[in-house]
């Protein structure tokens, strides 16, 4: 999924990036996310601290690991949330 639509930065390439390593700030400068309009900022902030550390990762990998998004994108007003458009 596209986080950083003015450069065009998926959460895969935030979390690739997170996974080696990198901190917020060196992504932020390696990939040129949350650099322009700024709306993305939280949303990246999430994935890339889902992909450090002990956190699970954003994306489905190869193993099957289950996606977990971050809150941001959950509960988003751009589109309806599955548990309302259920009921």
């Amino acid at each position: 999924m596209i986080v950083c639509v003015c450069r065009r930065v998926s959460d895969r390439e935030i979390a690739r990036h997170a996974r080696a390593g990198m901190s917020f700030d060196e992504v932020q400068m390696e990939l040129g996310v949350a650099t322009q309009c700024g709306q993305c900022e939280g949303c990246a902030r999430e994935v890339h601290a889902q992909c450090c550390g002990s956190h699970p990762v954003a994306a489905l990998h190869h193993e099957g690991m289950p996606v977990r998004l971050a809150p941001a994108i959950t509960e988003n007003r751009a589109w309806p949330d599955s548990r309302s458009a259920a009921a």
